[in-house]
């Protein structure tokens, strides 16, 4: 079955950066896009970036533009997302995100907390 297992999350000062991680299995994971979500408490899931297949393209939130990266290692089976200068307002749970037979699959999530 499709697994999604996320980590690398934690507790940061506004300014700093984490490295998130996402381990795949299950499925064909070179030939399908990858993406992360994020969710604050007592707010919808909101999309944060997306990478092709190949890694050849990607797409960020407006709000995270310029400070995130996302990119893949096929041979690991592994998707990233590098988050730099941190914002309080980037506080939530980060999912990791696949669609595969027309279904949406989700990690459990890693807290990502950024306080002073």
């Amino acid at each position: 079955q499709v697994q999604l297992v996320e980590s690398g999350g934690g507790l940061v000062q506004p300014g700093g950066s984490l490295r998130l991680s996402c381990a795949a299995s299950g499925f064909a994971f070179s030939n399908y896009a990858m993406s992360w979500y994020r969710q604050a408490p007592g707010k919808e899931r909101e999309f944060v970036a997306t990478i092709s297949w190949s890694g050849g393209s990607t797409k960020y939130v407006d709000s995270v533009k310029g400070r995130f990266t996302i990119s893949r290692d096929n041979a690991l089976k592994e998707v990233y997302l590098q988050m730099n200068n941190l914002k309080p307002e980037d506080t939530a749970v980060y999912y990791c995100n696949t669609e595969y037979w027309a279904t949406s699959y989700w990690g459990q999530g890693t807290q990502v907390t950024v306080s002073s």
